[in-house]
């Protein structure tokens, strides 16, 4: 039901008094009133009006007057005038456009490029369910993942106790295993429910020989035809996105001894970082990273490795993208072989030496380079993800967990790693992974996003994100006051949240923040002033940016409710590629901290760009 100009809400004040607000129905904010004046003739807006703003407006330079007429008799009611629309059909019609905010919304750029040419959505332990010490493996999460379009899932892979079978679960810590064939039947039946273009299955082995002959066999019996293998031991150049549809290929990084392993784990889990979760919601996203780094993985294997007498030869067959950073140091890891591709896995802070030092970006022209989290964010939380992309990195792995850390927790495990629930409230939630997910709403959501020209191309003169550069563009957010949240058709806070959840005492009291992620001289966060005591804010305020790298922007918008006793609530937030936003007037939906679309909140945003 919509709420009517007499709705009210009842709130309890100290046990004795009641305050009582009316809550008044969503009213066209005053810059859609001067638009409508603008393209209208006494209140009246026909075909012809309505064409003229598709095309000045809202950008769709094809707009035809038989698809105005359409479009007004879609949105007529009976109540309205059928030949054209007065203030109120051209308001909801605003809120209720099919036009997407992204456009197109479709698969639309070019998937036939090699898969060096990509940002490709990538998961880091995939199978957790939270933190990376004493939470369950599972392959729920995996599932989840892969319904959001995640396309790269990352499995450890260990023996059981006996020896005779494989186990996932992150070695020398209290996470409790799940079965190998569990995760890998998931992933069969789960990945391409979300895009049909190549999921890639990276593996951390740990195994004996003899169980890497194992995983070869429940490999192939599970995914026979949808897995891809390469005609010869190393690819000269990957195949592209488009080739390899709805196929399953297999990574992996030379096999190493199990005992070798077993003591990089152990190292690894020795310390904890305090305060590593400062980038939830409520701290905002550092532009470097720390000076110190743990990394949690051992990825110094070489390479001939796999041509050893101790590999099952079935088993070095699967590996499609071989990866390993040989011995030696930056110089030797991030060598191009003309003869083959490989991918190569850096730590957060890794690449932030190799950047400075080494310039990655002519490795990731025509090879792989993964990045993942540094070992000390034992709470599942990320890093920010424009750091890796910036300078060509596929692969940006994150912690992704929705599952809550304490769900399926034994005592034991809360005895033993209590020290580590403060800091894991959050897990993975947070700015950076809403950058994540932001950069991969762009071609269509299907997990491939086809990197900027500047980062393919070129010599020892390569991009660097450090260097001031002019500004390309400008983007607008055109009035806030064109930045409308309403509760017309059920869409808005008053029905996704109960009346006092933000404050048990009034309405809430709404703020917006919007800002630019990017490189570090586009990013920027901005603030709009407080409404208060109201479910449907009208801000009618204008927000500008200017952008040096517009192929890497994303445009971060928050809602947050202002509490003056304790810290602001959260309200819902949406990041979107700057190169692939809509411009004109569209609803911007509103999702969680996970990043779930709320049912009704939505903003009602202009974009212009100059």
């Amino acid at each position: 039901m919509i709420p009517t100009p007499m709705s009210k809400q009842t709130y309890t004040v100290c046990f004795c008094f009641r305050r009582r607000f009316r809550i008044p129905a969503a009213d066209p904010p005053a810059g859609i009133k001067l638009l409508f004046d603008k393209y209208s003739v006494n209140g009246h807006m026909t075909a012809d009006h309505l064409q003229r703003f598709l095309v000045e407006v809202q950008n769709e330079e094809k707009a035809s007057i038989e698809e105005a007429e359409a479009i007004i008799t879609h949105n007529s009611s009976l109540i309205f005038h059928r030949k054209g629309f007065n203030l109120d059909a051209f308001f909801r019609y605003l809120l209720g456009s099919s036009v997407p905010v992204l456009s197109p919304h479709s698969v639309h750029q070019d998937m036939t490029a090699p898969l060096s040419h990509y940002f490709i959505f990538t998961g880091h332990n995939s199978y957790l369910t939270g933190n990376q010490l004493s939470s369950d493996c599972s392959d729920v999460p995996i599932i989840q993942a892969l319904e959001r379009g995640v396309r790269v899932i990352e499995l450890d892979i260990w023996p059981n106790s006996t020896e005779d079978d494989v186990l996932v679960l992150h070695g020398m810590t209290l996470t409790t295993p799940v079965e190998l064939s569990t995760c890998l039947k998931s992933i069969k039946n789960h990945a391409f429910s979300a895009s049909d273009y190549p999921v890639v299955i990276t593996l951390e082995d740990h195994l004996t020989t003899d169980l890497q002959a194992k995983v070869a066999e429940m490999v192939h019996h599970i995914f026979g035809d949808m897995l891809f293998t390469p005609d010869k031991d190393c690819l000269k150049k990957f195949p592209s996105p488009e080739s390899i549809k709805k196929r399953v290929i297999i990574s992996t990084k030379p096999p190493k001894e199990y005992l070798k392993g077993e003591k990089t784990q152990a190292k690894e889990n020795g310390s904890h970082e305090k305060g590593s979760s400062t980038e939830a919601w409520g701290g905002e996203i550092p532009n470097a990273l720390d000076d110190k780094d743990e990394s949690d993985e051992d990825d110094s294997g070489d390479d001939e490795d796999l041509h050893s007498n101790d590999v099952a030869p079935e088993y070095k067959s699967l590996i499609a993208i071989h990866a390993g950073k040989g011995k030696g140091g930056l110089d030797d890891w991030l060598k191009v072989d003309p003869d083959k591709v490989r991918r190569l896995s850096l730590s957060e802070h890794e690449l932030e030496k190799a950047a400075k030092t080494h310039g990655p970006q002519l490795f990731t022209q025509t090879n792989i380079l993964r990045v993942y989290p540094k070992g000390i964010r034992f709470d599942s939380s990320n890093y920010n993800p424009l750091i890796g992309w910036m300078h060509g990195a596929q692969m940006v792995a994150f912690n992704m967990q929705v599952t809550h850390p304490l769900l399926s927790l034994k005592i034991y495990k809360i005895l033993s790693f209590l020290f580590v629930y403060a800091s894991c409230v959050r897990q993975g939630y947070g700015r950076s992974l809403w950058l994540m997910q932001g950069m991969f709403r762009g071609n269509g959501g299907c997990g491939y996003v086809k990197k900027p020209d500047f980062l393919l191309t070129g010599g020892h003169e390569v991009f660097d994100p450090r260097v001031k550069l002019p500004v390309k563009m400008k983007l607008k957010a055109r009035d806030l006051s064109l930045i409308y949240i309403t509760v017309y058709m059920g869409e808005g806070w008053y029905y996704d949240f109960k009346h006092t959840h933000f404050d048990a005492y009034s309405p809430p009291d709404f703020y917006v923040r919007i800002g630019i992620g990017g490189v570090g001289d586009d990013s920027v966060m901005k603030k709009s002033k407080r409404v208060e005591d109201s479910w449907n804010p009208a801000w009618n305020e204008e927000f500008e940016f200017s952008l040096t790298v517009p192929e890497l922007a994303l445009l971060r918008i928050e809602v947050h409710e202002y509490d003056i006793s304790e810290k602001d609530d959260f309200a819902g937030q949406t990041c979107l590629p700057v190169r692939e936003m809509s411009k004109g007037i569209r609803p911007v939906p509103l999702y969680t901290q996970q990043g779930d679309k709320y049912q009704s909140v939505k903003l009602l945003v202009r974009f212009q760009t100059l």
